[in-house]
């Protein structure tokens, strides 16, 4: 064994991920398979700990591990890459917006029917159960926004 090299669980210390983590990206060929030794360890080298910083620089940016894949597969083949995540930040700035936006909107519809309600708590019945304001459904539009604003939590994109 060279001095260079090092097995999953070391490289798993140097990049700060787990072993299942890394396997998983061998898995997705986002790292390549690393050789092995006679008794059957991985054995990787100083690529492999580049290679794996790239990734988790790279899902830091918000970017998926297909078109981390995608960039990596450009620069394999000796294209440049920068282009494309140009383009893939550009996109990704655009969807951030779209969400600010909504939020925004969210935000407002929030303050107003929040508004409604205080101008409608003295008329609310007497014996609910917790909070009348939920349970009588006076905030119709807010059942709206919360679905949509769980729906975003729910479906984070980015695997």
């Amino acid at each position: 064994m060279k001095q260079d090299t090092m097995k999953i669980g070391e490289l798993a210390e140097a990049t700060g991920l787990t072993v299942k983590s890394i396997r998983y990206y061998e898995l997705l060929q986002l790292l390549p398979e690393a050789p092995r030794t006679e008794s059957g360890y991985r054995m990787y080298g100083q690529d492999a700990v580049q290679r794996l910083q790239f990734i988790k620089k790279a899902k830091r940016l918000g970017l998926s591990l297909d078109e981390i894949k995608d960039i990596l597969e450009l620069y394999e083949n000796q294209q440049a890459p920068c282009v494309h995540v140009l383009a893939l930040l550009d996109r990704k700035i655009a969807e951030i917006d779209g969400i600010i936006e909504d939020l925004q909107v969210f935000r407002q519809d929030l303050a107003g029917l929040r508004e409604e309600s205080v101008n409608q708590l003295d008329n609310l019945p007497e014996g609910t159960a917790v909070c009348g304001i939920i349970e009588r459904g006076i905030h119709h539009k807010g059942e709206l926004a919360l679905a949509w604003l769980e729906g975003r939590q729910m479906g984070k994109p980015n695997r």
